[in-house]
C-alpha cells in the first residue's frame, strides 16, 4: 500500500470515529433526561442546582399523621348532613321507629337522581341527631335530599321527578309520609345557586415546557417528589397532599400513555402541567402560592419554562394579578358560606 493510499485509510477511518462520535454524542442530547439512581440500586435526588431565591426552599411537607386525618375526616363527612343551602330537603315522617336494617334495606339502589346525589338520613333516637342510616340503629323520622347543583349543572325538573320517585319509594317501604317542596321553587333555587358557582368557578393550570433536552416519566416523578409531590390514582399524575387530608393541594400531570409505556424511561416529555382546582382546596392552604413555588422551582431543577394555557410565558406580574383575583374569590365564597375547601363548597363544585 502506497503512502498515499495508507494516508487516506486513517483519514477515512478518522472521519467515520467523527461520525460516530456525533451520532453517539447527539442521541444523547436527544435521549430523555434520567432520574439519577443510587449506589445501592434506590432512586437518589438529582443534584440542586443553586435557587434563584429564598422562596424557592422548601422543605418537604410532614406526612406522619395524614393517615389519622384521612380517617378523622372520612368520619367527619359521613356524619356531615344535607344542608339546606345547597340541598332540596323533604321531611319523612313514621308513626314508629324504624329500625337501621329496615332503612338500609329501603334505600335505592342508587344514590343519584340524574347527575344529583341523592341522600337519605335518618333522625337518631339515641343521638338526637341527624345521620346516615346504620344497622344497630333506630331512627324517629327521615329527611331525603338532592343536591341542587353541580359542576354538571343545575338541578332540572326530570331530574327533580326522579328524586321525588326514589324518595316516596323509601318513604312508602319505612310506612313514612313525605312532604315534598314545589318543585318550581326548588328548580329556581337550583339555577340561582348554578348561575353563582358558574361565575366563581375556577380552575388554574401552569404548563412547564422543557427547554431544550425532553424528560423521562421517571426524572420528572422523581423532581416532583422532591417537592412533596406523590403518585396519583392515575398513571401519569401525582398530587401535592394537603394538611387537611381534603382535596389534594396540587395536580401534576403528564402523558398517559408515556407512564404506561411498556419502557416509560425510553419515552421522551416535552412538557407537564400543574394544576389547582381553586373551590376544592381551603384558602388556609395557601394553594396559588404553593402552585408558583412548585411551578419556579421545577422549571430550574428540570431547565423548563412556565407557559400559560395560551403558550405564552408567564411573568411575575401576571401571577401577582392572579393571587389579587383569587382573593377576592375567596371573600365571595367565605361571605356565600360556600368557602373553598369547606364540604359545602367541594360538594358544591364537583
Amino acid at each position: 500500500m502506497s503512502t498515499l493510499q495508507f494516508s487516506l485509510a486513517i483519514a477515512g477511518l478518522v472521519i467515520m470515529a467523527a461520525v460516530l462520535v456525533h451520532g453517539v454524542w447527539s442521541s444523547r442530547k436527544n435521549f430523555p433526561k434520567q432520574a439519577s439512581q443510587a449506589l445501592d440500586g434506590g432512586v437518589a435526588a438529582a443534584p440542586d442546582k443553586p435557587s434563584r431565591s429564598d422562596s424557592l426552599e422548601r422543605q418537604e411537607p410532614e406526612f406522619d399523621s395524614s393517615l389519622e386525618a384521612l380517617k378523622t375526616l372520612t368520619l367527619l363527612e359521613k356524619k356531615a348532613g344535607l344542608d339546606a343551602l345547597i340541598d332540596v330537603i323533604t321531611p319523612i315522617t313514621v308513626d314508629a321507629q324504624v329500625s337501621g336494617e329496615a332503612a338500609l334495606a329501603a334505600m335505592p339502589a342508587t344514590r343519584r337522581a340524574g347527575s344529583k346525589p341523592f341522600a337519605v338520613e335518618g333522625l337518631s333516637v339515641e343521638t338526637g341527631e341527624w345521620e346516615l342510616p346504620t344497622a344497630g340503629q333506630r331512627y324517629s323520622a327521615f329527611q331525603a335530599g338532592v343536591q341542587l347543583a353541580n359542576r354538571t349543572g343545575a338541578l332540572n325538573q326530570i331530574e327533580y321527578s326522579e328524586f321525588v320517585m326514589k324518595a316516596q319509594a323509601f318513604a312508602d317501604a319505612v310506612t313514612g309520609e313525605p312532604e315534598f317542596p314545589e318543585m318550581r321553587d326548588e328548580v329556581a333555587r337550583a339555577r340561582e345557586l348554578d348561575q353563582f358557582a358558574s361565575d366563581h368557578d375556577a380552575q388554574l393550570s401552569f404548563t412547564l415546557r422543557a427547554a431544550s433536552i425532553a424528560w423521562s416519566p421517571g426524572y420528572v416523578q422523581q423532581n416532583a417528589a422532591r417537592l412533596g409531590f406523590v403518585a396519583g390514582a392515575i398513571p401519569g399524575r401525582m398530587v401535592l397532599p394537603g394538611a387537611q387530608a381534603q382535596a389534594p393541594i396540587l395536580g401534576l400531570s403528564f402523558d398517559s400513555q408515556a407512564a404506561m409505556a411498556e419502557d416509560p424511561e425510553q419515552t421522551a416529555l416535552r412538557e407537564v402541567t400543574l394544576s389547582l382546582d381553586v373551590p376544592q382546596v381551603a384558602r388556609s392552604e395557601q394553594p396559588f402560592a404553593r402552585m408558583c413555588e412548585a411551578a419556579l422551582a421545577l422549571a430550574s431543577s428540570m431547565d423548563g419554562i412556565i407557559m400559560d394555557d395560551n403558550g405564552s410565558r408567564i411573568r411575575a406580574e401576571a401571577m401577582e394579578v392572579i393571587n389579587a383575583d383569587l382573593e377576592k374569590l375567596y371573600d365571595t365564597l367565605d361571605a356565600r358560606e360556600l368557602s373553598a375547601g369547606s364540604l359545602l363548597g367541594r360538594r358544591l363544585f364537583s
